[in-house]
């Protein structure tokens, strides 16, 4: 992204965690003028340190923000970046662009384009993939849909932050339709990751062996990689935690009940994440849930 195509445009990202704060800093690196919020005012001034303006609150952001990138974790702190006290839609001006990139019923997201159209603010529904280190460097994947003023106005933002925006849609909806099959397979893959794992450590098979085998093997994912060597280094800090997959995880099978579609798989799953969560690891890594199994020794984390 050169810094000619940031010119004169403001972007404002509100949302500074794993995700949030990379994709601020690759709108940093490109050249964008940033404005930017986060309910932590340490986190901001951390960020802002470097370079952006921080902001105390959405309507903030928003004010005189030309495009305003919303990195929260669900449709509920969507409403309220948007329409609570100091939120942003009534700051925004007419013509501006709102992208939402939390993972969300597809209906409410459909809905979200309207009432933001009653502000006279264009909207994208543009969930997101790939993890925080891509998001640092500026390539993440971006599932979007919205109209073309609004890719107008915010296409070049997209492409600061993303390695892939693909335009699924001229209607808000299908953006948020692909992410959730994404998260199906995301949260099914670690689930049978866990298990197999699980049983392997059974069945007495030294963790990193087996790590190493599958890893090379037909039977490897990129969950499997991914998460699994967080499971051999005993440490859950939470990249994405077992809640997200709650939550991801309920948004599918939501989707797909009210249309009668059937789910076995996402099903199982679901309940693997909810019995992990309601065991006590609802803010680990989502890799614990593999501390489901019974009776198996999990590596202890490494010093």
């Amino acid at each position: 992204m050169s810094s000619s195509s940031a010119a004169g445009i403001t972007v404002g990202l509100i949302g500074l965690g794993a995700m949030g704060a990379g994709m601020a800093a690759s709108l940093r690196r490109a050249g964008f003028a940033l404005r930017v919020f986060d309910v932590r005012p340490e986190v901001v001034r951390g960020f802002v340190a470097e370079g952006g303006t921080a902001c105390t609150s959405p309507a903030e952001v928003a004010s005189g923000a030309d495009v305003v990138v919303s990195v929260v974790v669900n449709a509920a702190q969507t409403e309220s970046v948007l329409f609570g006290e100091h939120g942003a839609a009534a700051a925004m001006a007419p013509g501006s662009v709102f992208v939402m990139c939390s993972t969300v019923d597809p209906g409410w997201s459909a809905a979200l384009e309207g009432r933001l159209a009653a502000h006279g603010v264009l909207y994208i529904d543009g969930p997101i993939s790939g993890g925080a280190a891509r998001a640092a460097k500026g390539e993440i994947t971006m599932m979007t849909s919205g109209s073309a003023a609004a890719y107008d106005r915010a296409g070049s933002a997209l492409d600061a932050m993303a390695a892939k925006v693909y335009k699924l849609g001229d209607k808000a909806g299908a953006g948020s339709k692909v992410k959730i099959v994404n998260q199906l397979l995301a949260g099914v893959h670690i689930a049978v990751a866990a298990e197999a794992m699980a049983l392997g450590i059974r069945e007495g098979v030294d963790p990193d062996a087996l790590y190493e085998v599958i890893t090379h093997s037909a039977g490897n994912s990129w969950m499997f990689e991914n998460r699994m060597a967080h499971v051999l280094a005993g440490d859950y800090t939470p990249l994405s935690a077992v809640d997200i997959f709650v939550k991801d995880l309920g948004l599918a099978l939501d989707t797909a009940r009210a249309s009668k579609f059937p789910l076995p798989l996402a099903s199982t799953a679901h309940q693997m994440f909810m019995q992990a969560s309601t065991a006590g690891f609802a803010r680990e890594d989502d890799s614990a849930v593999i501390k489901i199994f019974p009776g198996i020794d999990l590596p202890a984390k490494k010093q």
